[in-house]
């Protein structure tokens, strides 16, 4: 990937393990959701801000971190306007990720939903999940909204795999129902009061 500036990182504590992010003057470039074990974070930063240096957070980052914190402690929190630089990604994956960020806190959808709203067919719905897989800014970008046909929990590349999704979606009301052999899983979402 490409940036317009090299990007720095930090890491934060939350209420779910340790999280980083990777940040550059354009916005957040990388994002790492909760891991129990520091050797995911540096597994993290290896793979998805190999240049980033460790830096201090400037006002604009130090206000996602605390978004994100609040996230993990329950709070609804909407990071659909927080910039990001998708520096160099796929104009098909930026479009993916463009129409993810209307999905709110609480909703789901599906990788077929996603490439209908795209106005492509469902033979790209493949290419949803590959996006949804190389996310570089999961919960800003918050494809642990992206459910599988039918309702089904599907794949999670994040520390925690699948566990971590259903707890992210847990914490938005979201309840997952474990299929009954033979029957496939249905979201339901809990009532808000604001």
């Amino acid at each position: 990937m490409t940036y317009a500036t090299a990007p720095s990182y930090t890491t934060f504590p939350t209420a779910a393990g340790e999280c980083a992010i990777a940040w550059n003057d354009a916005g957040v470039v990388g994002f790492l959701l909760p891991a129990q074990d520091y050797a995911d974070v540096r597994r993290w930063r290896t793979r998805r801000a190999p240049d980033a240096r460790h830096g201090t957070p400037d006002a604009r980052i130090d206000g996602v971190i605390a978004a994100a914190t609040r996230y993990f402690e329950g709070e609804a929190v909407d990071f659909s306007e927080i910039p990001v630089d998708l520096g160099g990604q796929d104009v098909f994956f930026t479009r993916i990720y463009q129409a993810l960020r209307q999905v709110k806190y609480g909703e789901t959808t599906t990788y077929g939903a996603l490439a209908r709203d795209l106005g492509v067919g469902p033979e790209r719905a493949r290419d949803v999940g590959v996006a949804m897989s190389t996310n570089p800014v999961p919960l800003i970008i918050p494809c642990h909204r992206v459910l599988a046909a039918g309702g089904k929990i599907g794949g999670f590349s994040a520390p925690g795999g699948s566990e971590s999704k259903v707890r992210m979606l847990r914490l938005e009301g979201v309840e997952i129902i474990e299929p009954k052999p033979g029957k496939p899983a249905s979201p339901t979402q809990g009532a808000f009061e604001f």
